[in-house]
């Protein structure tokens, strides 16, 4: 049975206007493009590090300014290579910077040292001084752990391999000098250069440092694998023995 009173529909919510769209403030608008402009007519070169930064980032953040995170990136790592160095997990402790912008920035790094490599591998090592400093700065000046590293060359001191013998901790990395002379037989290694680095900076080698470089010399000279250097690197500078 149905009563003769009126069923009450209920109205839904009036729903709350939208909020208007946000708008970039207007120093950020055009900066992108600005920015691109001023790389294209002065070179890249011209550049502060910052702004070079921040046409890397543009790959990885497509929207928003990124100029703060470009300086926050160098005041965290102290210097464009800095930056680069750092690892992914390092990377991701800056506020803003995700999994997409850490691997974008280890890929530049890994480009720099492919190129590096190339340089001091198309002639001899020893004889391209300057090129394989600036190598071996890429490649270790800003590990936070020690790293010890061995460049393998052959009887005519061009480079075979680079590769790393051991991480350490902060202040040290174990090396053991059989599998030093082991991989050089393998590799048919007749000359190597020694580079490890010191994460405080300061690379005055170590006594122990200098300890361990006596006892590869002397395994090497019994299989003639002459010790060319022993390259202490770090942010500071690099230390030859």
């Amino acid at each position: 049975m149905v009563s003769g009173k009126s069923l009450k529909v209920s109205e839904a919510p009036p729903r709350a206007p939208k909020a208007p769209p946000k708008t970039a403030p207007a120093h950020q608008t055009g900066h992108r493009e600005r920015l691109r402009e001023r790389a294209r007519a002065a070179g890249l070169a011209a550049l502060p590090d910052y702004e070079l930064l921040e046409l890397y980032l543009f790959r990885s953040l497509p929207r928003g300014d990124v100029k703060p995170l470009a300086k926050a990136l160098l005041a965290r790592f102290g210097s464009f290579a800095g930056v680069l160095g750092a690892s992914v997990e390092e990377l991701k402790t800056v506020s803003g910077v995700g999994e997409t912008a850490a691997v974008e920035l280890k890929i530049l790094h890994e480009a720099t040292l492919r190129a590096g490599r190339e340089t001091i591998a198309k002639r001899p090592v020893i004889s391209s001084w300057t090129a394989l400093l600036g190598y071996v700065r890429v490649a270790l000046a800003n590990e936070s752990r020690e790293q010890f590293r061995v460049l393998f060359l052959d009887k005519k001191n061009q480079l075979i391999a680079d590769e790393v013998m051991n991480h350490g901790t902060v202040d040290h990395a174990p090396v053991y000098p059989r599998e030093v002379m082991r991989r050089a037989l393998e590799l048919a290694s007749s000359n190597i250069i020694l580079l490890h680095n010191h994460p405080s900076g300061d690379p005055t080698p170590s006594r122990p440092d200098i300890e361990m470089t006596k006892q590869i010399i002397t395994a090497g000279k019994a299989l003639s694998i002459v010790v060319h250097d022993h390259l202490v690197v770090g942010r500071d500078g690099v230390a030859s023995f």
